[in-house]
């Protein structure tokens, strides 16, 4: 039966229904589902009662997964797989993470636009959140198209933009928190790496602007002038019209590609409520530069 997709935005993002991820899906729904992510870039599955093996192996039937998180105190697990990152404000106790703690200080930088690895060298392909307990309000994620967001530059800046290449790194993101507080292990699993700015995305075969609060630099040009063009790009990228705004309800699962899209978590009490939410994140097949653009 094929997917049962349901448009949540004029531009992108849909609503699966008829699906229980609970069974590892076959080679054939694997192949509906990229095809449906290269229209939508953004599926929603609702009701999905998963628990964290069906979860990864859900994330396996799609692709090869990442094997590392970008975290601070990486030896501080919660979850039983590696390969799953925990985006949640609970201590190893089950307590709510302290108001002071480096987890927590570290983790406000998902609350600025990016995009999932992009600070790896090969960066993700797909992430898989799911929430497992969510805030009675707040705590939305919010996504912006950045192929439409492409299509809306105008030709003589996207000729100026094409050929970039930008550095990226979590350094660079925190950085505009007020975060330095790294061990010098961190710094060097931290360094920066190259990326495309703009990006042909093979599956729906448009552009994309690789867009992130991870960028810090753009090869060749000073940091000042680099950063105030990044946040004019940003700027135009998260207009409305380019956003999808998603309110969590306890056991969704939503998968969104990285490569076209950017996103942004939003506040919630999280001195009051816990947030339980496990991410499952899909590798890309090769570092950005060492892929294909359109001719």
């Amino acid at each position: 039966m094929p997917l049962q997709l349901t448009p949540l935005h004029p531009l992108f993002a849909a609503e699966v229904s008829g699906v229980d991820l609970r069974q590892t899906p076959d080679p054939a729904l694997c192949a509906e589902i990229d095809r449906a992510m290269d229209r939508y870039a953004v599926l929603v599955f609702r009701d999905q009662h998963l628990d964290d093996d069906q979860q990864m192996a859900f994330g396996e039937a799609l692709g090869p997964l990442e094997q590392t998180r970008g975290v601070v105190d990486a030896h501080k697990m919660r979850l039983k797989h590696k390969q799953m990152a925990d985006i949640s404000n609970i201590d190893l106790d089950g307590k709510l993470l302290a108001a002071d703690d480096r987890r927590r200080m570290f983790n406000l930088g998902n609350q600025l636009w990016h995009s999932d690895s992009s600070f790896k060298a090969t960066p993700a392909k797909y992430s898989m959140l799911h929430a497992r307990s969510v805030p009675p309000e707040g705590g939305d994620t919010e996504f912006a198209d950045m192929r439409a967001a492409w299509d809306a530059l105008p030709a003589k800046m996207q000729a100026k933009i094409r050929d970039m290449v930008t550095e990226h790194s979590l350094i660079f993101s925190r950085g505009q928190l007020g975060f330095t507080d790294y061990t010098e292990q961190e710094r060097l699993d931290f360094a920066p790496v190259p990326q495309r700015l703009v990006r042909w995305h093979q599956g729906s075969q448009r552009h994309s602007i690789y867009l992130s609060s991870h960028i810090g630099r753009i090869i060749g040009w000073p940091v000042p002038e680099a950063m105030a063009l990044i946040r004019q790009l940003l700027e135009h990228a998260t207009q409305r019209q380019f956003v999808y705004a998603h309110q969590w309800r306890q056991w969704d699962l939503v998968i969104w590609d990285n490569r076209s899209t950017m996103h942004r978590a939003r506040p919630y009490d999280d001195h009051t409520y816990p947030r339980d939410m496990r991410r499952v994140t899909l590798m890309d097949v090769a570092p950005t530069l060492e892929q294909q653009m359109a001719a």
